[in-house]
C-alpha cells in the first residue's frame, strides 16, 4: 500500500456516523463553509455513503498532491462524484496524459492571453448594458439577471455561437448537473443526449463555415482530425465540446454570483473598489480563492494508497474539495478573511496539475469587467432575500436577490 502526501503522519480519524461526509446536506451560502473547517480540523480525509461511497479530500496539500499525480490517480473512471455516464468519455477532463494533450493542444491558441484579450471591448460593452438595464431597477436578481447572461455572453464569444443557444445550454446544463446529483438516470441520458445533440449542431455548423483554428476551438479540434501524428476523430471533437457545453459556463456564473453576494454584504470593501479600480484584479483572486466554483472533481487511484492515514482501496472514487483547499490555514494566514494584499495568494480555483483550466485567463477577465463594471455602475446594494446555492457540483449561487441604490451618472 503506497502513503501519499505530506499527511500521512496525521491521526487516522475515528469512523463515526458524526464524521460521515454527507454532500447532500441542505446548503446555505456560508454553511458549507462551517462544514468544511470541521472536517479539515477533524477529519480531513473523510468518508461518505452517498453516491455509492466515496472519499473527499478537504486540505490543500492532499488535494494539490493527488491531482499532480496522474500516474497513481487516474481522472478515465470518472471525474466528478457522482459517477452517471451513459455516452463515454469526453476529453479533454476524462483523459490522462498523454492522451490528454491531443485535446488540450488545439485549445491553446483560441485560449491564449493574446487572443481573448480582443474580446475585451464586446464583453464589456455587453456588461455594460446588462448593467444600465438593472440600474432603474429597486430590486434584482444579480444571479439570473447579470452573471448567467453575461457568462453565456463570453462562452458564446468563445465559441462564435449565438447568445440564444448558449443560454439554452446553460439552462440544460443546470438542469443535467441536478438530475446527476439526484441520481435520476432517466432525465440524465435524456439531457445529455440533448446536450450532444447541440453539441453534434455546433460541431456540423463549423464544418459547414469553418473559421480560423488558431483563433476558435470548435476549428481548431476540427483541424487536429487531419493531424498527421495522433489525429483526433469528429466523434471526440463533439465530446469535447459537449464538456465544454456543461463546464465552461459555470465557473463565471457561479463566481460572478458569490462576489455579488460578498460585495452586498461589504459596503466598504464596495466602495474602496469602485474609489479604487486598481486593485479589483487583486480582488477577483481573493473571491476565486474564497468562492471556488468547481468543488468536486474527482480521481480513482490505481493501487491501494493511504491518504492522511486513511486506507483507500484501489478504484475508490476519491472526491477534491477545492472550496475547502483554499481556505486552509496551513497556507493562508486567516483564511475567511477578504484580504486585498493577500501575497502570496497560490488558490487552486482553476485546479492544479495537468487539467489546469486553460480557460483561466479568460475567465479572469470576465471577472474582472463584471466586477468593474458593477461597482462602477451600482454605487451600493444589499441583499433583498435569502441567496440560493447551486447543486452539489458547482459551489455557487443560483439566485442572489439585491436591492439597489443607482448612481445618477456612470
Amino acid at each position: 500500500m503506497t502513503p501519499h502526501s505530506a499527511g500521512n503522519d496525521r491521526d487516522r480519524c475515528p469512523v463515526g456516523k458524526d464524521l460521515e461526509f454527507d454532500p447532500l446536506q441542505p446548503e446555505t451560502f456560508d454553511s458549507s463553509h462551517e462544514v468544511y473547517e470541521r472536517f479539515r480540523s477533524e477529519c480531513p480525509v473523510a468518508h461518505s455513503e452517498q453516491f455509492g461511497g466515496f472519499w473527499a479530500l478537504f486540505k490543500y496539500q492532499d488535494v494539490v498532491d493527488m491531482a499532480s499525480d496522474h500516474t497513481t490517480f487516474t481522472t478515465t473512471v470518472q471525474n466528478v462524484v457522482p459517477k452517471i455516464s451513459f455516452t463515454g468519455r469526453r476529453p479533454p477532463l476524462h483523459f490522462d496524459p498523454p492522451e490528454h494533450k491531443y485535446y488540450r493542444r488545439p485549445l491553446g491558441g483560441p485560449l491564449r492571453s493574446a487572443q481573448t484579450s480582443k474580446l475585451e471591448g464586446d464583453m464589456r460593452s455587453y456588461a455594460r448594458d446588462l448593467i444600465a438595464e438593472l440600474r432603474g431597477k429597486n430590486s434584482f436578481d444579480f444571479a439570473t439577471d447579470f452573471a448567467l447572461p453575461f457568462a453565456a455572453h463570453g462562452f458564446s464569444r468563445l465559441l462564435s455561437l449565438p447568445d440564444e443557444l448558449v443560454l439554452r445550454v446553460r439552462k440544460l446544463s443546470v438542469a443535467y448537473n441536478f438530475e446527476v446529483q439526484a441520481m435520476n438516470h432517466v432525465e440524465v441520458r435524456r439531457l445529455s443526449l440533448e446536450l450532444y445533440d447541440v453539441a453534434r449542431e455546433i460541431v456540423e455548423g463549423r464544418k459547414a463555415e469553418p473559421l480560423d483554428s488558431n483563433a476558435d476551438m470548435v476549428s481548431g479540434l476540427l483541424a487536429a482530425c487531419e493531424a498527421e501524428v495522433d489525429p483526433i476523430t469528429e466523434e471526440m471533437v463533439v465530446a469535447s465540446i459537449r464538456q465544454m457545453l456543461v463546464a465552461a459556463m459555470a465557473a463565471p456564473h457561479a463566481v460572478m454570483s458569490s462576489a455579488a453576494v460578498h460585495l452586498a454584504r461589504d459596503a466598504q470593501l464596495h466602495k474602496r473598489l469602485r474609489e479604487h479600480t486598481e486593485l479589483i484584479p487583486a480582488a477577483v483572486e481573493e473571491f476565486l480563492r474564497l468562492y471556488s466554483p468547481y468543488r468536486v472533481f474527482s480521481r480513482t487511484p490505481v493501487e491501494d494508497v493511504v491518504i492522511g492515514g486513511r486506507e483507500i482501496t484501489e478504484g475508490e472514487p476519491i472526491a477534491m474539495i477545492f472550496p475547502s483547499a483554499n481556505r486552509d490555514a496551513d497556507v493562508f494566514d486567516d483564511p475567511h478573511e477578504f484580504k486585498l494584499d493577500r501575497m502570496p495568494n497560490q488558490h487552486i480555483a482553476f485546479g492544479v496539475g495537468v487539467h489546469t483550466c486553460p480557460a483561466a485567463f479568460f475567465a479572469r477577465m470576465e471577472l474582472r469587467i463584471a466586477i468593474e463594471e458593477l461597482v462602477r455602475g451600482i454605487e451600493e446594494f444589499s441583499l433583498a432575500g435569502e441567496v440560493e446555492m447551486m447543486n452539489w457540483l458547482e459551489f455557487g449561487p443560483v439566485s442572489v436577490p439585491v436591492r439597489s441604490t443607482t448612481r445618477e451618472s456612470a
